[in-house]
C-alpha cells in the first residue's frame, strides 16, 4: 500500500527512482490524474477506436472505409495492381484507387500527430482529399513538375481549424509547418506505390518515381512486388485477426525491446545509439516494487500485485507493450510503446481502454482495486492534456492531496497553471476576474507524448534526481546551515524509522547519540521528509542514513 499512498501524495516512479514535481517552482505544474474505473463513460472518438480493431480484427476494414483504412494493407492491393502506361507511372484506371489510397494515408497520418501530441485531441479535422494533377496544369518552369502526380490542400483546413478552436494552440502551425509534418509520415507509404512526396508551399505533393518506359517497367514488376515490404501484413489484414492479449511480471525479453527501439526511433526520433538496453531495464523493467502472489486470497487479484509488461500480439507477433503497476487500490499506467506500422490502430488509446476494462472486470476478485492513475496532467502543456479525455477524471490537490474533479479543476487552471485546487469554492471567485493567461503558457516545454499513457517527464534520468539532490545541499548549506526551519515549527520526526548500518530504529531511540548540530540538521532533514511524503508514510517507510 505504501506505492498507493505515494501516488496519492503526488509522486511517480520511472524504474527505481520516484519523484515529484515542485510545484510551486515549475513552469509546467503536474498534477496526478486518475478515474475510478466503474464510472468511466467513453467518449465517441474512444468508441471509434474499438470498433476499429474490431474491424480490423474481423477483417472487414476495408477501401469501403475509407477514413479507417489499413495503410498497410491497401498499400499492398495498390502496388499489386499497378500498371504503368505513361512518364509519371500512373494509368487511368487506377488513379481513383491511388486517389482513394493516398487520402486515407493523409488522414492516418493526421491521426498519428493527434496520438503524438502535435495536433489536439479535441479538434474533428475535415478529412483530406487528393486530386490528380493534369498534365496541362503543371508548371513548366518547375524542374520537378513534370513528375507532379497528386497533390492534397488539406493542410490549409487542418491550419484553419486549429486556429479556429485553439487560436494560441494554433501559433506557428501555419499549413507549411502542417504540411512539413504531414510529409513526413507520408514518405513510406508513398514510396511503395512508387511515389515520393514533399511539402511544397503549404501543399502536399506526390511525384512519381519512376523514369522507364512501358516495357521497362512492366519486365520490372515482378521484382517490385518482391521487394514490397508489406507481403506479410497485406495477409495479416486479409483474413480474420487472432489478438491476444499477455498479462507478465516486469522481465527483460528481447522481442520487446525490438519493438521498443524501433518506437523511439521512429516515433520519438531518439537516435540508435541513445536506444539502449542497459537504458531500457533502467527505465521500464527495473521496479522498487516487491510482487505479491494471490495464492488464492480474495483480496488480490490472479496475477499478484506489482509491476507487470501487458503485451498485445496479433496472430503471434507483439505490436504493443504497456507498462503498468498493479496495486491494492488501483491499476497505474507507467509507458506504452507500439509498432509504428500500426499507428491507424490508435493502439495508445486502445490498451488505455483495456486496463480500463481489466480494472472493473478483477474488482471480483479484489473488491479494494477501483482506480485507474494514468500519471501527470499538464493543463499548460497542450501535448499533455489528451489524459482528460477519459472521464469522469480527478486531480489530485497538489497541498491539500484532496481529489477534485477535473471539471472543477479545469475552470481554475484556465485562469492560473498553478492552484490549490482543494480552494476551488474561494478561488472560483477569486480568479473570475482574471483573463485566461494560461493559453499563453502552451508549449512553452518541449515536452514528448506517446500517446495515451505517456509523460514527457517519465523518462528522467539518474542525472536529474542526482541534480536535484545536490540544489538541496546547495540550499541548505550542508550541515553548517542547522536555521533551515525553527525547531518549534517543525514535524514531529520521533516516529520516523530510522536505517543505520543494517538496523532500524526510532529515531526518538537514538537520537541522542547525534551530537547538537548534526542532530539539528538531521532533524531539518527529516522535517523535508516527513512534509514531503507525508506523517503517516514516513512511520512505515525507512529513512536510510548509512
Amino acid at each position: 500500500m505504501l506505492q498507493v499512498s505515494l501516488l496519492d501524495r503526488g509522486w511517480r516512479r520511472s524504474g527505481c527512482f520516484l519523484y515529484k514535481p515542485e510545484m510551486e517552482r515549475t513552469c509546467c505544474p503536474s498534477y496526478t490524474i486518475r478515474l475510478k474505473a466503474s464510472d468511466f463513460v467513453p467518449s465517441k472518438e474512444q468508441v471509434r477506436v474499438s470498433k476499429r480493431m474490431q474491424r480490423f480484427l474481423d477483417g472487414s476494414l476495408n477501401n469501403k472505409n475509407s477514413d479507417e483504412q489499413n495503410k498497410i494493407s491497401s498499400a499492398s492491393s495498390v502496388q499489386k495492381d499497378i500498371k504503368v502506361d505513361n512518364p509519371n507511372g500512373v494509368q487511368s484506371n487506377n488513379i481513383d484507387q491511388k486517389v482513394d489510397y493516398l487520402s486515407e494515408q493523409i488522414n492516418s497520418a493526421v491521426l498519428t500527430c493527434i496520438e503524438q501530441g502535435e495536433f489536439s485531441n479535441e479538434i474533428q479535422f475535415p478529412k483530406a482529399s487528393v486530386k490528380n494533377v493534369a498534365p496541362n496544369k503543371k508548371k513548366l518552369q518547375a524542374e520537378e513538375a513534370q513528375d507532379l502526380v497528386f497533390t492534397s490542400n488539406i493542410s490549409f483546413q487542418i491550419a484553419a481549424a486549429l486556429r479556429r478552436v485553439h487560436k494560441n494552440v494554433g501559433e506557428g502551425k501555419d499549413p507549411k509547418f502542417v504540411a512539413e509534418m504531414l510529409s513526413n509520415h507520408l514518405k513510406s507509404p508513398a514510396l511503395s506505390i512508387g511515389l515520393s512526396v514533399k511539402a511544397c508551399n503549404g501543399h502536399i505533393n506526390f511525384y512519381s518515381t519512376e523514369t522507364q518506359t512501358k516495357a521497362d517497367v512492366t519486365a520490372s514488376r515482378p521484382a517490385v512486388s518482391k521487394a514490397s515490404c508489406s507481403n506479410n501484413l497485406e495477409k495479416l489484414h486479409l483474413k480474420r485477426q487472432n489478438l491476444e492479449i499477455r498479462l507478465k511480471r516486469s522481465t527483460f525479453d528481447p522481442e520487446e525491446y525490438e519493438l521498443y527501439r524501433k518506437y523511439q526511433i521512429k516515433v520519438h526520433n531518439d537516435t540508435p545509439d541513445h536506444v539502449t538496453e542497459s537504458s531500457y531495464k533502467r527505465f521500464l523493467i527495473d521496479s522498487p516494487l516487491i510482487f505479491v502472489q494471490s495464492n488464492g486470497d480474495a483480496s488480490v487479484p490472479p496475477c499478484g500485485f506489482g509491476s507487470f509488461h501487458q503485451q498485445y500480439l496479433i496472430n503471434g507477433k507483439l505490436v504493443a507493450v504497456g507498462v503498468i503497476d498493479i496495486l491494492p487500490k488501483c491499476l497505474s499506467s507507467k509507458y506504452l510503446f507500439w509498432d509504428p506500422d500500426l499507428a491507424f490502430l490508435s493502439l495508445g488509446k486502445y490498451s488505455a481502454l483495456q486496463e480500463i476494462n481489466w480494472v472493473k472486470e478483477n474488482q471480483n476478485h479484489c473488491p479494494s482495486l477501483q482506480y485507474y492513475y494514468l500519471g501527470y496532467y499538464i493543463h499548460s502543456c497542450n501535448k499533455m492534456r489528451y489524459k482528460a479525455a477519459y472521464r469522469p477524471s480527478e486531480l489530485l490537490c497538489p497541498l491539500r492531496f484532496e481529489w477534485v474533479s477535473f471539471d472543477i479543476a479545469k475552470r481554475l487552471l484556465d485562469k492560473k497553471p498553478y492552484v490549490v485546487l482543494s480552494d476551488f469554492a474561494t478561488l472560483e471567485n477569486e480568479l473570475a476576474l482574471l483573463p485566461n493567461t494560461i493559453e499563453d503558457q502552451i508549449e512553452q516545454e518541449d515536452y514528448e507524448s506517446n500517446d495515451i499513457r505517456v509523460d514527457g517527464d517519465e523518462e528522467m534520468s539518474e542525472g536529474a534526481f542526482e541534480d536535484s539532490e545536490d540544489d538541496d545541499d546547495d540550499e541548505s548549506g550542508g550541515p553548517e546551515a542547522t536555521s533551515l526551519m525553527p525547531a518549534d515549527l517543525r514535524k514531529d520526526v520521533s516516529n520516523i524509522i530510522i536505517g543505520l548500518r543494517g538496523m532500524h530504529l526510532k529515531y526518538k531511540d537514538i537520537q541522542h547519540a547525534f551530537p547538537p548540530t548534526e542532530r539539528n540538521y538531521l532533524e531539518s532533514q527529516l522535517d523535508k521528509y516527513v512534509r514531503a511524503v507525508g506523517t503517516d508514510l514516513s512511520e512505515r517507510m525507512t529513512y536510510s542514513i548509512g
